[in-house]
């Protein structure tokens, strides 16, 4: 075995040897996986998950549970083995698929597929900062919802990292972030086991991490890895400290009970082989055949009798705090379930309507705001925020209530962190009790695209705002201008994207996003202003559909104009010059392809008639076009970066004009 550092290795026994033959035996089946964590990490799971985790393995989702989070989650077969273990509704047979198709045992640990997995263990970094949001949103949860009689919400977040989550530079964005707020519920414990993928990490990461934790403001303790009692009294203390979030150090020797490879990087993330596992049963003194846990071993881990007591004595707690504060209790519940108010529909349909009657022609950065300050009153779940630029993106509305430090409140000033305060927004969603929105310009979507893939890839409901869409923003230059961004956005899949012309579109946006259950929307504004579209009841109500006839030609259709965003205004200008010259074009105003690609066959060709020309105007790149216009179609876009000038000059100058998509038109129908 590779040096240990002067850690004293484990003690073998059957509670924490269960732990690690499920993980060895499960990896050495499937041949494929990471053993080194969870033999590694056996003793602190043990003493977390068997002492101090509130959970009732019968009711994965009860509301004050505490949250586990694996965020080293290669090393799913730890978590696998903790809820088989404690009861969960996962069984050996469920441990045996390991990694194989459409099981309940993924690669990863993902959200939906296994019960009590709480986030989907992604690129390292991601849980942790996932774990701040839950921290977040049960701190401001218990601030609005909590009496002094009556605590219904008071649970902790613990999470799990290695060196490769210390190392990616979203854990810094997160953790300096937790350290201000002061999450004491939020405890982190780091499996400092020197060794990556590479080998042992002494040439790539020799970061002071207790300092620098300490720096954020975060209580740091340091313990060995695999002492229980200085694990257990390592988290008592963690508890103690009620103002600052803690990270207890644990020194480990990766592959723990592995004779052979222990200590290396050769037990990171591969199976052992038939010899070492054999091997490895006799040195831990394991006597059990693959995937046989003894009767005794159940006993010891079985969660579902406490589980039981816990969630009993706070459903006790919540009667009681029904009858004191029926309003109250009434309120979390529906916030908990991401139920909407019984009034939704009367509420939205008005606000449309005030928004209709106004016809201001504004940036729709603007018309969010509005929109944002028309659905607020009614939607107490809105946690908003932006990434250092309220001012900018125009997220903030009239009466929400900036959370500073220690301080309760519904709109969050992230700092520069786009990548942080998409993963966190995530965690908030998965929590449960909000509903997170926060805001960036579009250009710095590309900072934050990994958690937008994982927002999607968990179905989450997050609302992502992005402003300054174009060229249009001007002055700023290439760097700033986003040119692809929203067509990436829109390959994400079961990413919703909006991308409005006016306030009214602008308004049935967020609607959308507000109203959606099974995944994030991506709303994008513009900067400059962008002329109001008038509408009638059926194009009003076709607006949610994706795309839809915004101006019908007058006599025989020769021509569709597709058309997002500021280029709609080119689109209806080009439709007026063509009419002067006998050619008739209907404009189809386009705010989210995504959903319009949803909508039955029969409304698409009413929308888009296959046998009728097409051509499609929009300020960015023009591959995706294609798909709606046909190879025997046209694009008028930009597939190069843009300039710094004022926005009118960039249009004029990348060719992005009215009398450009003339030109466009007659092309298709020469």
């Amino acid at each position: 075995m590779a040096a240990t550092r002067d850690i004293t290795p484990p003690k073998y026994n059957d509670i924490t040897g269960a732990i690690r033959m499920l993980a060895v035996d499960a990896v050495q089946k499937a041949n494929s996986g990471h053993p080194g964590a969870p033999l590694g990490m056996a003793e602190i799971a043990e003493v977390l998950w068997n002492h101090h985790l509130r959970h009732n393995p019968a009711n994965p989702k009860w509301p004050d549970r505490d949250r586990f989070v694996l965020s080293n989650g290669h090393g799913s077969m730890l978590i696998y083995a903790l809820l088989h273990l404690t009861g969960y509704d996962l069984s050996i047979e469920d441990l045996k698929q390991f990694r194989q198709l459409h099981s309940k045992t993924p690669g990863h640990p993902e959200y939906g597929y296994t019960p009590g997995v709480e986030t989907t263990g992604g690129p390292l970094g991601q849980g942790i900062a996932n774990a701040v949001g839950m921290a977040m949103a049960e701190k401001l949860l218990a601030a609005e919802f909590n009496k002094p009689d009556h605590e219904i919400v008071n649970h902790h977040t613990y999470v799990f990292m290695g060196d490769g989550c210390m190392m990616e530079g979203i854990s810094h964005e997160a953790c300096a972030l937790a350290g201000t707020w002061g999450l004491g519920k939020l405890t982190a414990f780091w499996d400092d086991n020197d060794i990556s993928i590479d080998g042992h990490v002494d040439g790539w990461f020799t970061d002071d991490t207790p300092k620098r934790f300490e720096a954020y403001g975060w209580q740091v303790l340091q313990v060995q890895g695999h002492d229980p009692e200085a694990i257990n009294a390592a988290i008592i203390a963690a508890k103690a400290v009620t103002d600052k979030p803690t990270l207890i150090c644990c020194k480990t020797i990766i592959g723990a009970g592995s004779p052979n490879k222990a200590g290396t990087h050769d037990v990171h993330g591969a199976a052992l082989g038939d010899a070492e596992v054999a091997a490895m049963r006799i040195n831990i003194g394991w006597n059990y055949p693959p995937f046989e846990i003894p009767a005794h071993v159940y006993q010891a881990w079985d969660a579902r009798s406490k589980g039981a007591v816990l969630e009993t004595q706070w459903n006790d707690q919540f009667t009681e705090y029904r009858a004191a504060y029926p309003a109250e209790a009434a309120e979390y519940v529906r916030r908990i379930k991401g139920e909407l108010p019984l009034n939704w529909s009367a509420h939205i349909e008005a606000a449309i309507a005030a928004i209709n009657e106004k016809a201001e022609t504004i940036a729709t950065r603007k018309a969010s705001q509005n929109s944002i300050n028309a659905l607020a009153p009614a939607l107490p779940e809105f946690l908003g925020g932006s990434a250092d630029l309220t001012g900018s993106n125009l997220t903030n509305w009239t009466g929400c209530k900036h959370v500073k430090g220690a301080s309760t409140g519904n709109y969050i000033s992230y700092g520069v962190r786009e990548f942080g305060m998409s993963h966190i927004m995530n965690g908030m969603a998965l929590h449960g009790g909000f509903l997170p929105f926060g805001g960036t310009f579009l250009m710095f979507s590309e900072y934050a695209r990994n958690a937008l893939r994982m927002s999607a890839l968990m179905k989450q409901r997050v609302i992502f705002v992005y402003t300054h869409d174009s060229i249009g923003l001007g002055e700023d230059g290439p760097t700033h201008q986003p040119v692809e961004q929203t067509a990436s956005l829109r390959c994400i899949p079961n990413m919703q994207v909006w991308r409005p012309c006016d306030t009214v579109e602008s308004m049935v946006a967020w609607a959308c996003a507000v109203e959606r259950k099974d995944g994030p929307s991506s709303l994008i504004f513009s900067r400059q202003n962008l002329a109001f579209q008038k509408r009638d009841k059926i194009q009003l109500s076709n607006i949610r559909r994706g795309a839809y006839v915004l101006a019908e030609a007058e006599g025989k259709l020769q021509a569709v104009i597709i058309a997002t965003g500021s280029e709609v205004t080119l689109a209806l200008e080009a439709k007026k010059s063509l009419a002067t010259e006998g050619i008739q074009v209907r404009v189809v105003s386009m705010p989210s392809t995504n959903v319009f690609d949803q909508q039955d066959p029969q409304y698409r060709e009413d929308v888009l008639p296959r046998d009728v020309a097409r051509v499609a105007v929009e300020a960015g790149v023009t591959g995706g076009w294609y798909k709606y216009v046909g190879l025997e179609g046209a694009v008028i876009g930009m597939d190069c970066f843009g300039e710094s000038a004022p926005a009118p000059e960039l249009f004029k100058y990348f060719g992005l004009t009215a009398a450009a998509v003339v030109s466009a038109v007659k092309r298709v129908l020469a």
